[in-house]
């Protein structure tokens, strides 16, 4: 499923939650399938986390999700306890958003109450810098979070496998990691980006494989659920 964190500086909990849901999918051979909440990290993890809608670190909300358990909580209006508050726009055409207010309730309707809600972790850790170590990991556990240097031809990136070429630098953004390919010869990562499914190949991307393009494979992170 391809996200839209608007104009937020919450790749990083967009991913930490992709990669979260993803995990307890398989963690329990599909028995469990929760959309886990960006929403509950950006607003209630705080300093601890990085500055919000300013940005954050995953390896940060993963070990929150182990100490503090987060929510569930689907797109804009969506389903879920804490649904995203922010209604899509392809990211860096719409108006700057404010972190939003930590809730310790779910929405209107919602059945379950906040904290019977929560879903928990027992691990947060980093992987080791190269490629085979990135690919066990994501054979064996499922989707990591990445984080890479960004420029400005990443926003014009529409296909085939990217490399930096133009641009000054934008700062870091994460992503998830899904899996790897091949294609005309040129080895790459599979990338889910949090941008929309009308940015690059149906909000998906391709972005070069075993020569840390702009430091794909030096910021891989990950963490165990609780099953």
């Amino acid at each position: 499923m391809i996200r839209d964190q608007a104009q937020c500086g919450s790749c990083w909990a967009f991913s930490t939650a992709e990669v979260i849901s993803d995990r307890i999918c398989i963690a329990t051979k599909g028995t469990q399938q929760p959309t886990i909440s960006p929403t509950d990290m950006l607003a209630c993890c705080g300093r601890s986390c990085g500055d919000g809608c300013e940005g954050g670190y995953p390896i940060q909300a993963f070990r929150w999700w182990n100490s503090r358990g987060v929510v569930t909580g689907g797109d804009f209006r969506g389903s879920g306890c804490r649904p995203y508050p922010f209604a899509p726009c392809n990211s860096y055409k719409c108006p700057e958003e404010k972190t939003p207010t930590c809730s310790l309730s779910c929405q209107f309707g919602y059945s379950t109450a906040y904290a019977k809600d929560k879903r928990f972790g027992v691990s947060a850790y980093a992987v080791a810098r190269n490629v085979a170590a990135i690919q066990t990991e994501i054979m064996t556990n499922g989707p990591v979070v990445g984080a890479f240097t960004m420029y400005e031809d990443m926003y014009k990136y529409k296909s085939g496998v990217y490399r930096h070429t133009a641009g000054r630098l934008l700062g870091g953004h994460a992503i998830k990691i899904i899996g790897w390919g091949t294609q005309n010869g040129i080895p790459y990562w599979l990338i889910a980006n949090s941008w929309g499914a009308d940015w690059g190949e149906n909000g998906f991307l391709k972005m070069r494989r075993g020569v840390n393009e702009c430091g794909i494979e030096s910021a891989v992170v990950a963490g165990m659920p609780k099953v």
